[in-house]
């Protein structure tokens, strides 16, 4: 399972380089979708079941998601829908493809031929991360639930702002 770790370890950090120079948000997107999948690769060669589980619900399925949909309400006008047929070309798809394809191969190669191997550790299921999460850490969790409904807020609030005249004073 060490392969397997390397493998992805490298596969994210490749594919994470690209979202950061990436100028275009949709390539950094698909580029993110592909670095999300190799750190769950590796959580999973590590034992940790459950976090790779949830790296691939939470951040690779409802983030990403998230993502898509803020950029299809950020690009209104037609020029970007113009662009939008410049993504269905191969020369898009040749990068992430190549890292999808090497993660493919990786984790065929851990699923075929190293089925007894793995790295020491032991297993952590979601009681005990449940037990943890709402025992010392429970101040931790209200802040972050906190935080994430302001964001919400503040969205709201930005989304649903309107046009008014800035020279006047309430």
């Amino acid at each position: 399972m060490e392969f397997v770790f390397y493998v992805c370890s490298f596969a994210a950090v490749v594919s994470t380089f690209f979202v950061i120079i990436q100028k275009n948000a949709v390539y950094s997107l698909v580029y993110l979708i592909i670095s999300l999948l190799s750190i769950a690769g590796v959580f999973f060669s590590l034992g940790a079941f459950f976090a790779g589980s949830l790296e691939v619900i939470i951040y690779a399925g409802a983030i990403i998601v998230l993502f898509v949909f803020v950029i299809m309400m950020l690009n209104i006008s037609d020029k970007y829908n113009l662009e939008e047929a410049h993504y269905l070309k191969p020369r898009f798809w040749i990068g992430p493809s190549i890292l999808s394809l090497i993660l493919l191969l990786s984790m065929t190669y851990a699923i075929f031929f190293l089925r007894d191997k793995k790295i020491d550790g032991f297993l952590i299921d979601s009681k005990i991360v449940g037990i943890n999460l709402f025992g010392p850490y429970v101040f931790l969790v209200e802040l972050s639930s906190i935080l994430l409904l302001s964001a919400l807020v503040v969205i709201f609030h930005i989304g649903t702002e309107k046009n008014v005249d800035k020279n006047k004073v309430l």
